[in-house]
Parts: C-alpha cells; structure tokens; sequence
C-alpha cells in the first residue's frame, strides 16, 4: 500500500493557521508540547518533547474560552492544563503553533497525541479537500475542547471517531491498537475467531456478511451471505465499522459469541436469529485450488485449472503464483479466477496478483486524486505466467481489491468476466500506524477501471451473467478444494466458463 501511495504523488494543501489571536496572552506560566515528524509520509512517527503546565488564572482561562469560540461556554471552569502544539514535518507547507487544553489523564492525553497526528494525516491527504464541506481546522479545536474532560481513553477514541464520521466517509477511520493488532494478524492469515468476512454497506451503514470461510464455524452455525449482523454479544452494533465488529468476534479459542443476524431478504421480525458460535483457529489460506477434466466440442480432454481467491491478503500474490505454476506443470489448458465474495484487502496485493496474469506496460487502474488528476498505475515490463485463456468470476460480494484486479484484466483484454455485476468500491484507502499502536485507514484516492469506468456505488458488470445454482452435472473435480457450499461440478457458473473457454481454444485466442 505504501508504495501504492508514494505513486499517487499526493500533495499537501498549504496549511492556514488557527483563528486563535498568538499574540494574547493566556499563560505566564506555558510550556510547550512539540510533536516532532520523520516526514516520510505514510510511516510518521511523533514524540513528545516537553509537558504542560497549569494555567495561571481565572482570567486566563477565560481568554482561552474566548479564543477558541462560543460554543465552549462554561469550559474555563474545567480547563486546567494548557498545550501548544507545533508541526515541524516536512509534509506540511508551513509551520503552526495552537494552543489547546491538555488532559490530566495519561490514557487521554495519549489518544489528544493521536488526533493531532489523525487530523494532519487527513489533512494532507484525504480525497475531498472541502472536507465535507466543513471547518477542518475548527473541528479539531472543538474535538480537543470535548475530549479534555474525559477519563478514559475508549471515551477519547470515540470523539476522534466521531470526528472523522463528519468526513461523510466511512471507510475513513481510526481502530485502537487492539484492534489494528488484530487487523494485521488477519491480513497475515491467521487468527481465532469464526471465520466471516463483513463489510459496512455503503448506502445503508449495516454491517453485511460478504462470505463465510468454507467450514468455518460460522458456515458450520447457519450464517449466510447478505445476513446483516444487528449484535453481538449483546451489544447494537449501530454506527460500529467493520474493523471493531470483527475484534468483537475474534477471541480465544474454545469461547462462545452469540450474534443476532437478519436475513435481509425476509423483512419479517422473525426474520431476526440469534446464533451461538464457537471460536476456533482460523487459517485464512488466500487461495484454494483444483483441476477440473473436460471434453472439450471437439471431443480432445482438456484441464482446466480452478483458482480461488478468498482475500487479498500479504501472501496473496506470492500464494497464487506457486499455485499457477504447479497447475502449468500438470498440463493445465485454461483458467478459472474465482472471486467471487472476496471483500477484497491490501490493494498493493490486488495489483501484483494482476502482473502474474499480463505483460508489458499495461494500466492496472486509473486513480483520481483530492485535486481531480487522473493518475494511471501501469506495470512495469510485466511478463505474465500464462497466457491459457481465463474467465474470472465475479458477483455483489467481490469488493475493492477485487474489483481493481477483475477490471485490470477484463479492460486489457486478458479475461471475460462471468457472474453478478460487484459490489461498486471504488475508493483506495492508506493505513497508516500511529505512535500509540493505532491505526488510521484514509481514503486517498478514487479509482476508474484501466479503461475509465466508474465503479465505486456503480460496480462492474460481468460480460456474462450466471447465478450458482446447482446442476445436476457431476464431474470429476482433481485437486484440494472439494469443500466448497455448492461443489465445483455442480456449479452453474462454472460450468457457463468452461463453455467459454471452450469458445476461445477453438478460436485459437489467448485472450
């Protein structure tokens, strides 16, 4: 992803100072609080080089209320401690000193640390420069303002999660260092939990099932795709993202989670269940595979080699390489790139898995910068594995990643698509790890397929459609992946594939 970002050649607007008046006077008695940048974007680490100190008087306090506007009434009372905060990063345009109120809570003042760094990354790269049409600076002064009196730190993410709700984005986000700890263990492979992939609706704000890991205990426990998940453990799970509802259903091995879940293709009450699921290790291989034998129109057997991709994960590329390979040794005539329900991931992978397929200098995706520039992201001399025909697969599950990876190889000729239009994520978010452990996910850029095609709340629509109904069509299946929900021999779509390859061997095409 970083070097995803370095390419995008984001620049920082030019920062204004604050509306507060450096000139009055509010202290005799401050120090300073002096965050300091390694500048490297996308990696920037702070630390604090000096405390605060009281403040001295009454009317001090008062000239602070008055400097920071009037919607902080009755804050003199409360403020006690005071802050003045520098950028010194090369990243920004220019320097600025602020003052603002400081907690006296450690876990508080570590996360008022954390929403200076959130809201500088923001500001530097965030897609829409208007910031919903809002005050950026201004939002951070009452931000800082509302989190001094608190006394937890939970209660002081959750004002700058509240913050960045105003972005009117919500794959724009911050997760603690818990959950980015667990965010990373998932994007490895592996954890313990139920094994779901969920992801927030745009247009609605629910948190959707896009798919089940076959044999997972959620499979296992009747959960389907599109269930939305209403609770878990008794909690609402109203204005949650995905990333704190997933940490809620990881946890130790051998434990219980209870989630209710809708189906929301039955809009009765009843329609709402409450399901009991256990934890278990779950090994989140991103790619299974199989050979399927054919006779192809002419009568002569042909294999087809079966890919599935559950996730861009980091082994994703380097994982379907070694797959591709193996099948090219066992005489594998053409291919099926299945993915289908694959929420997508580290869009980094999703373009490295595109360069086992294509050659040359080809445009991977178009991205469109906070300014409305039209970036292209090409391969460089790519030099493909195979050149076997392939259909890919895809459906209202295959998300962002996938999404990027179907349109690079659909608009450059290399595949057909077959199956249900997808999700429409057209957006590119940067992770960013901040100095407590935290992470903050930014969205960065929006992004066309290589031949301009919107997709993002408009999807990509498949050159052939299919559902997966099962047929009644058993064939011999050679390979590991004989678990699936609807088996590969009885799958409508896959066979609608294999009768298009079918077409382009006998056309002598190597699409």
């Amino acid at each position: 992803m970083e070097a995803l970002i370095r390419s995008l050649d984001l620049k920082p607007p030019r920062i204004s100072p604050f509306s507060l008046d450096p000139s009055r006077p509010i202290s005799s008695q401050i120090s300073f609080c002096r965050f300091s940048s390694s500048g490297r974007r996308g990696s920037r680490k702070w630390r604090v080089v000096s405390a605060a100190s009281e403040l001295g008087s009454e009317s001090a306090r008062q000239r602070l209320v008055g400097s920071v506007g009037k919607w902080v009434v009755g804050f003199a009372a409360a403020a006690t401690a005071l802050s003045s905060v520098c950028f010194d990063s090369p990243a920004f345009a220019e320097s600025l000193t602020v003052a603002f109120p400081v907690s006296r809570t450690p876990e508080v003042n570590t996360v008022q640390r954390t929403l200076i760094e959130a809201w500088g990354l923001i500001r530097e790269t965030f897609v829409d420069p208007t910031f919903n049409h809002q005050d950026w600076d201004l939002k951070l002064q009452q931000t800082m303002v509302e989190m001094f009196p608190l006394k937890s730190g939970d209660a002081a993410y959750k004002k700058v999660s509240a913050m960045l709700s105003t972005l009117g984005d919500p794959f724009t986000r911050i997760i603690n260092p818990k959950e980015y700890q667990s965010f990373r263990i998932g994007s490895d492979g592996n954890l313990q939990g139920v094994g779901l992939f969920i992801n927030i609706e745009p247009t609605t704000g629910h948190l959707i099932v896009l798919s089940m890991i076959d044999g997972s205990p959620a499979a296992r426990a009747g959960i389907h795709e599109g269930d939305e998940l209403v609770e878990i453990n008794g909690e609402r799970l109203d204005g949650v993202d995905s990333e704190t509802a997933a940490q809620k259903l990881r946890g130790r091995v051998g434990t219980i989670v209870t989630v209710k879940v809708h189906d929301v293709k039955d809009m009765s009450n009843s329609s709402i269940r409450e399901v009991k699921i256990p934890r278990e290790y779950i090994k989140l291989s991103p790619v299974s595979s199989a050979i399927i034998p054919h006779r192809t129109q002419d009568g002569q057997l042909s294999k087809t080699g079966y890919v599935k991709l559950l996730a861009f994960s980091q082994t994703a590329a380097s994982d379907m390489e070694s797959t591709i390979h193996q099948m090219e040794s066992q005489g594998v005539q053409s291919y099926i790139l299945d993915l289908r329900n694959n929420p997508g991931g580290l869009v980094k992978a999703g373009l490295e898995v595109a360069q086992i397929w294509l050659d040359g200098d080809e445009t991977l995706v178009n991205t469109i910068d906070r300014d409305g520039n039209m970036l292209p992201i090409n391969m460089i001399d790519g030099h493909a594995i195979t050149h076997d025909p392939l259909v890919v697969l895809v459906n209202e599950g295959s998300a962002s990643a996938s999404e990027i990876l179907a349109g690079a190889l659909h608009d450059n000729g290399r595949a057909t698509l077959v199956g249900h239009k997808t999700f429409g994520k057209g957006k590119i978010q940067s992770v960013t790890e901040l100095h407590d452990g935290s992470a903050l996910f930014i969205t960065v850029a929006k992004y066309l397929s290589p031949a301009r095609h919107e997709i993002d709340q408009v999807g990509i629509v498949p050159d052939i459609q299919c559902t997966a109904d099962a047929l009644n069509s058993p064939r011999e299946v050679i390979g590991k992946d004989r678990s699936s929900r609807i088996p590969l021999e009885a799958d409508s779509c896959i066979m609608i594939a294999e009768h298009e390859l079918d077409i382009q061997q006998s056309k002598g095409t190597a699409s």
